[in-house]
């Protein structure tokens, strides 16, 4: 049995239906019926209706930025006469409990709805407005005394308001994650280069025998690799930090107040000790997202980076018998449920899984970057799901690998100096002496016999013993004379 309740004042139905509790709401479009104890409102639960696609839900950080902005507004607002002072502190109070966390379960939204990303703004402001109806006594769904558009959304638009939590949320990932995981995973590189600093080992070029180097110089390039990419990334996120608000529809500010943007992103940088400015130009800024298209552009390379250096670390660690096996790596779990005793490269594998991540999410943000129509992207909860999906697996991703691969390697030197002496590419050093055709059929020879590089050279007589000696000494052959 359904019982139903209305009242004249507050125009909100209340029904109860199998022991659920539920409200009616009017919007614009008609009546619907809301679950009685959430916040979200009649935007939500359209929105919650007509695009139930797939299982990603937007990201709780990309909420809380939003609420981050509800906040900085309610505070501009209520400084330029345009906001009552009572509704704008609930407003804040609502907002910060938002930014918090607390009121998660109430974001049921999905990635895939509108391109600008409406209904999700709208979602935090009917929480935002119905919890601080509710601190103020009032009843859900009311939208007295707090109006989701008229006093949460004050000032703002959508198609300013979502690029800004974009950015936000970016900004916080990157300063709070990304950044410290590539950084840990950069010393633990640079621990190794100087650990491995002496020990003298084969190089390969085109997966065949080439001219020593020290190990530790080997991961001094892995080391140079990923320094770069760091330094990319801070590049690119100083961008990341120009924000959108204030150009509320198109990129004019109608609606606004002069320099509400200066103030709101003052708030902003108050509320998250970041640095966020207004951006140059709001008309690029709604319409285009070349910004994070260039900071997805970082972690494209990034990965690409983290992909040679896993898969050389992994293939240095082959074996332990018919592999290369010049790396013992880290044995932190069984490999095999059928071979007993074998022992994956788990970790290597994980991240070149997450890097191939990482070039698809860059793909797609190119793709949806580049659609960006007249005055408005209309792409923009695929950009930042993609972003936000690869900022954080690779960050994670980054974090194991140092932890639980990169700083646990150890060299195995037994096997590193049986290949350097049976290496045939140490001739290379003879070829200034004996000439390029001369040491090339040398090698030839000694792969032929099954012989040494020495064995041929002085049954040739080409050069005596004991200079043959100093001119093969592969720690010499790695840098210049």
């Amino acid at each position: 049995m359904s019982f139903i309740f209305y009242n004249y004042l507050i125009k909100v139905y209340y029904i109860n239906e199998s022991n659920m509790k539920y409200r009616i709401e009017f919007d614009s479009i008609g009546k619907i019926k809301v679950p009685g104890d959430k916040y979200w409102g009649a935007s939500t639960e359209r929105s919650n209706k007509y695009f139930n696609i797939g299982d990603f839900l937007v990201r709780p950080l990309v909420i809380h930025s939003i609420a981050i902005i509800k906040k900085a507004a309610a505070i501009v607002n209520v400084k330029n006469k345009d906001l009552d002072e009572k509704i704008s502190k609930y407003i804040i109070k609502a907002s910060e409990e938002v930014i918090k966390g607390k009121h998660d379960d109430h974001f049921p939204l999905k990635v895939w709805q509108t391109g600008s990303g409406t209904q999700t703004n709208m979602n935090v402001n009917e929480v935002i407005a119905n919890r601080a109806i509710q601190m103020m006594g009032g009843k859900l769904g009311t939208k007295k005394p707090v109006h989701p558009n008229d006093h949460v959304n004050k000032s703002q638009s959508t198609n300013d308001v979502f690029p800004t939590a974009m950015h936000i949320a970016i900004a916080i990932k990157s300063k709070e994650k990304l950044l410290p995981s590539l950084k840990l995973l950069e010393k633990e590189l640079l621990k190794k280069s100087n650990q491995f600093k002496n020990i003298v080992k084969v190089g390969r070029t085109h997966l065949q025998d080439a001219t020593p180097l020290t190990l530790g110089q080997e991961f001094s390039g892995y080391h140079a690799q990923l320094k770069k990419c760091i330094t990319r990334i801070e590049q690119a996120l100083k961008e990341i930090h120009y924000l959108a608000q204030g150009g509320t529809a198109v990129g004019t500010g109608l609606n606004t107040k002069k320099n509400f943007d200066k103030k709101i992103i003052k708030e902003i940088s108050k509320i998250t000790k970041i640095p966020f400015k207004p951006a140059l130009n709001k008309f690029a800024a709604l319409a285009a997202h070349d910004e994070i298209v260039n900071f997805s552009g970082a972690l494209n390379t990034t990965a690409v980076c983290l992909m040679k250096i896993a898969n050389d670390i992994r293939f240095l660690g082959s074996g332990p018998r018919a592999g290369y096996g010049e790396l013992i790596l880290p044995s932190n779990e069984p490999g095999s449920s059928i071979m007993p005793g074998k022992v994956n490269p788990t970790q290597s594998e994980a991240v070149t899984m997450v890097c191939v991540k990482v070039i698809g999410n860059h793909n797609g943000i190119t793709m949806a970057g580049s659609h960006g129509h007249f005055e408005l992207n209309v792409f923009k909860p695929l950009i930042i799901h993609n972003i936000l999906q690869s900022i954080e697996i690779m960050s994670d991703s980054s974090k194991t690998f140092a932890l639980y691969c990169v700083k646990g390697i150890k060299a195995d030197k037994k096997r590193i100096k049986n290949l350097l002496e049976n290496s045939l590419m140490l001739v290379t050093a003879l070829a200034p002496k004996i000439g390029y055709d001369k040491a090339a059929s040398i090698a030839k020879t000694a792969h032929k016999n099954g012989t040494t590089l020495k064995q041929e050279v002085l049954k040739e007589g080409l050069i005596k013993e004991n200079e043959y000696d100093k001119i093969m000494n592969p720690l010499k052959m790695t840098k210049p004379k």
